[in-house]
C-alpha cells in the first residue's frame, strides 16, 4: 500500500477523533432534566414506524386516547402524529432521519416510537444508519432504560444502557482500508459514562434498590470497557448503602438463566453494545422481546419504544395482524410514568398484563390480533 493511500486514512481517522473530543468536551457541559410534573402542556410525538410499527401503534393509541380522555380534552396533553420516518421515505430522502422529520420531532416533549427499519448490506437499499442510533445522538438520549419483571420468579431487573456511545456511536463511519482489512471505532468518554453511572445509582436510591451491577468486558477491552468500570465504581462511592459489583459480559449472559443467582440482581449499568444483547436476554425470558418496552431519556427529550424490529417477515407473510402489541404499550406504561401520571400508568400496565395472560399473541395465523389485544385493553381500563 502506498503512503498516499496510508494517509488518506491517518486523515480520516484524524477527523473521526476531533470530532469525538469535541463532542466529549460538549457533553462536560450538562443541562438540567425537564420537570413534567409543572408544564402546562406535554406533546406527545406519535412515530408508527415500520412493517408492523402501524399495526401495533393504531392499537396503542386508541387505548392512550380513552385513557387521557380527560388530557387530551383540557389541552394538557397532544398526541401529535409524526409522519415520515419509514424506511420508504427515508430511502427516498437519503437520509436516516429526514431533516423534516426531526424538526417535526424536535417540536414534540416525548415521543412514542414504533419500530423501524435499518437496510442490511443484502438489501440492496443505502447504507442507511439505524434511526434509533440517530435519534438518540440527535435528542442526546443518552440513557436506554429497560425493565424486565417476573414475580412468581423473583425478577425484577431495571438495566441502564448508555445509549449514545460504545460501538454504535461510529456505527456507519467505521473504514474499509483494503479487501483484507477493515475496521470499526468504539468510544468511551468521561462525562458519557459518569452521567449513566448516575442515572443508575439515582435510580436505585429512589426506588430501594440495595445493589448495582456493571457489566463490561474490561479485561479484554482494557481502554474503554476499562474506563467505564473505573468511573462506574467512582460513582457508586457517592452511594454508600448501594451494593456495587462487576461482571464480565459473557458470564452476565449466563447468569441471567441461572436460577440459583438470578433473583439477587436488581440494577445493571452497562455500555452500548452488551446493553443492547443482555436486555434483549431478559426479555427473553420474560416472555419474547415482543412483552417488554424501553426508554430512551436524556435532559430535554424522551422517547419510548418497544425493543423488537419491525418485523418484516409479518407483513411478507400476511399477518402484521397478528403482532403483539404489549411491547409499544408497555414502553407507554413508561411514558406515563416519565410525565408523573403514576396512577394512569399502573392502570394501563395492569391492564396490558390482563390481555396478555388471556390470548394467544404467538405472532402466528392462528394466534390472537393486536385489535383483539387492545379491545381487552380497553375493558379493562
Amino acid at each position: 500500500m502506498n503512503n498516499n493511500i496510508n494517509k488518506e486514512y491517518l486523515k480520516m481517522f484524524e477527523q473521526l477523533i476531533k470530532e469525538q473530543l469535541e463532542r466529549a468536551e460538549r457533553l462536560k457541559t450538562g443541562s438540567e432534566f425537564t420537570d413534567y410534573t409543572s408544564a402546562s402542556k406535554i406533546v406527545v410525538g406519535i412515530i408508527p414506524g415500520d412493517g408492523i410499527g402501524p399495526v401495533i401503534m393504531n392499537e396503542t393509541v386508541k387505548v392512550l386516547n380513552v385513557l387521557l380522555t380527560d388530557e387530551i380534552k383540557s389541552g394538557r396533553i397532544e398526541l401529535r402524529p409524526i409522519e415520515g420516518l419509514t424506511l420508504e421515505n427515508r430511502v427516498a430522502k437519503g437520509e436516516t432521519v429526514p431533516s423534516d422529520v426531526l424538526a417535526a420531532i424536535k417540536g414534540c416533549d416525548v415521543l412514542l416510537k414504533g419500530p423501524t427499519t435499518t437496510p442490511d448490506k443484502n438489501s440492496g437499499l443505502p447504507n442507511l444508519e439505524s434511526a434509533n442510533v440517530t435519534l438518540r445522538k440527535e435528542l442526546d438520549l443518552f440513557a436506554n432504560v429497560r425493565p424486565v419483571s417476573i414475580p412468581e420468579l423473583g425478577i425484577d431487573w431495571t438495566f441502564y444502557r448508555e445509549n449514545t456511545e460504545g460501538e454504535y456511536s461510529l456505527g456507519s463511519k467505521g473504514i474499509v482500508i483494503s479487501d483484507d482489512l477493515s475496521v470499526d471505532f468504539k468510544v468511551t468518554t468521561m462525562a458519557g459514562t459518569e452521567r449513566i453511572a448516575r442515572a443508575a445509582f439515582e435510580f436505585a436510591k429512589a426506588n430501594g434498590k440495595t445493589r448495582v451491577s456493571i457489566v463490561t468486558k474490561a479485561n479484554i477491552m482494557k481502554k474503554t470497557d476499562g474506563k467505564f468500570l473505573d468511573l462506574c465504581y467512582n460513582t457508586a462511592k457517592d452511594y454508600p448503602g448501594i451494593k456495587t459489583d462487576d461482571w464480565y459480559v459473557d458470564i452476565m449472559a449466563a447468569n441471567l438463566v441461572n436460577e440459583d443467582i438470578r433473583a439477587g440482581f436488581q440494577v445493571f449499568v452497562l455500555p452500548n453494545l452488551y446493553g443492547d444483547i443482555i436486555t434483549d436476554e431478559a426479555a427473553q425470558i420474560q416472555g419474547g422481546v415482543g412483552t417488554a418496552g424501553s426508554a430512551n431519556v436524556g435532559a430535554k427529550y424522551a422517547m419510548f419504544e418497544a425493543i423488537h424490529g419491525s418485523a418484516p417477515r409479518m407483513v411478507a407473510d400476511g399477518i402484521a395482524d397478528k403482532a403483539n402489541p404489549a411491547s409499544i404499550m408497555k414502553a407507554a406504561v413508561m411514558l406515563l410514568r416519565h410525565i408523573g401520571m403514576t396512577e394512569k400508568a399502573d392502570k394501563l400496565d395492569i391492564a396490558v398484563n390482563t390481555a396478555a395472560n388471556a390470548l394467544n399473541m404467538s405472532g402466528t395465523a392462528d394466534g390472537n390480533s393486536a385489535r383483539e389485544f387492545s379491545e381487552i385493553v380497553l375493558k379493562s381500563i
